[in-house]
């Protein structure tokens, strides 16, 4: 599953991953880990993570990357070389790992930091997808550095097609349509 987004199906209601549009950057017979994607926080990298500010672009958000360890930082970069990343994702996408080393800040292209992480245990997103919590598509760079994170959800779905385009349409709580 490692490149592959999870977009939260109807029925997943956890507020933790409801509407939710997650990275897959790891995923083995151990479990699995990703980033949420469209949950920008209102403080800004150079508020919460002042060390990492030369990697964003500024007044950049930190995203919420998830309910796991959210008082660490994740950093997701589009990188020059492979070995930039300690993790690489899918193409130049991968997780920056350690301390981030300022000489080398000529090799990302871009950079997204994250608030935490989303996981998975053994098994445990497997039953998830059983269950349809989890709809599945290949991940596009537009995706992870999206402009618009507020959308990413609709925006996959449509781009997935057939009912999938007509969930993306689903306002927020149905019964008020």
């Amino acid at each position: 599953m490692r490149g592959q987004l999870l977009i939260a199906g109807p029925a997943l209601i956890d507020p933790n991953f409801w509407r939710t549009v997650i990275l897959v950057g790891e995923h083995n017979e151990e479990g699995a880990l990703g980033v949420v994607l469209n949950r920008p926080a209102p403080v800004s990298v150079g508020e919460a993570a002042p060390a990492l500010t030369d990697l964003v672009h500024e007044g950049e958000p930190v995203f919420l990357g998830g309910p796991v360890q959210p008082e660490s930082a994740v950093v997701l970069a589009d990188v020059e070389h492979p070995d930039f990343a300690g993790l690489i994702v899918f193409g130049s996408i991968g997780f920056l790992m350690g301390e981030v080393d300022v000489h080398r800040l000529d090799g990302i292209r871009r950079a997204r930091v994250f608030a935490g992480y989303a996981g998975w245990g053994a098994g445990q997103l497997e039953m998830e997808m059983e269950d349809d919590s989890w709809i599945v598509e290949p991940a596009l760079p537009q995706d992870v550095f999206t402009g618009q994170p507020e959308k990413l959800w609709s925006e996959v779905l449509l781009r997935k097609g057939g009912d999938y385009a007509l969930l993306s349409t689903m306002p927020p709580d149905p019964s008020l349509n």
